[in-house]
């Protein structure tokens, strides 16, 4: 009667273990279905590689009628908005083009700051014509300048030019003709690249480093192949993104911009 006991104390123990087990096991499952995966909006490809060359990027891939351009004057990860940050600015100032269907996100049409212009150069802007459906980048000072379908249907990022099919130029455009600030420097990076598809993909590096390094990192992991061009956005501090649990606050600085994914079609 005690081994019969002892046996069944020990049966229970053990029984008692493998639901324990199978318990968290199965809280797990339910915490990353609707804790995790569910905060990142359907239509939104989070991923998070670290290249060759040791820099580690989160990329953010949707498709180009997901996106909105937003003032906010806030850090990123606080706007509670999936996404990563703009262009360039200055206090409350926008220096890049950041336009919405005609309308500048950051005050009026043509006037400074308001995301009309690439202040002081022609610089890369990404463009996307709701009417052709095509993604480009057009070297432009003003939004007066770009080549669109219609006037009140297309976004405009600006930037710096990546020149990705251009190993040989790129360095000298994007520094002596577009003025990529600090490119030398080792800091946090942000970029926005476009594919054959079509898709767009909001890049941010979590590792410091050079322009040339963030620039090489892009084209060795993302859409290889595929990848047709992009623009380099602002960085250091402003480097930001926001998909689900994912939070990069740069220096947790206060940006006038961001590109924000809203994961439904328009």
């Amino acid at each position: 009667m005690r081994d019969q006991a002892m046996n069944r104390g020990t049966f229970l123990r053990y029984l008692s273990l493998i639901l324990l087990c199978v318990f968290i096991l199965i809280s797990s499952i339910v915490y990353t279905r609707f804790f995790t995966k569910e905060e990142i909006p359907e239509g939104i490809k989070y991923t998070q590689t670290t290249t060759d060359n040791g820099v580690a990027l989160h990329v953010l891939q949707t498709e180009p009628d997901h996106i909105s351009l937003l003032t906010i004057n806030d850090n990123v990860v606080r706007s509670g908005l999936p996404g990563i940050n703009g262009g360039f600015f200055w206090e409350d100032q926008l220096l890049s083009i950041a336009v919405m269907d005609g309308v500048p996100t950051n005050r009026s049409v043509k006037e400074y700051g308001s995301g009309w212009f690439n202040t002081k150069y022609d610089r890369g802007t990404m463009v996307y014509d709701r009417i052709t459906k095509k993604v480009d980048v057009q070297r432009v000072a003003s939004a007066d300048d770009l080549r669109i379908t219609d006037e009140t249907k297309f976004w405009a990022q600006g930037g710096v030019s990546m020149n990705l099919m251009d190993d040989n130029r790129w360095y000298q455009i994007a520094i002596d003709e577009e003025g990529l600030p600090f490119p030398s420097d080792k800091r946090l990076r942000s970029a926005m690249a476009y594919d054959t598809s079509g898709d767009i993909y909001l890049i941010v590096s979590s590792t410091k480093c050079t322009a040339k390094q963030f620039r090489a990192a892009i084209k060795s992991s993302i859409a290889v192949g595929k990848l047709q061009e992009g623009i380099f956005l602002d960085g250091d501090g402003s480097s930001q993104l926001l998909a689900g649990n994912v939070k990069l606050k740069g220096d947790d600085r206060k940006v006038v911009q961001m590109i924000a994914v809203n994961g439904e079609g328009r």
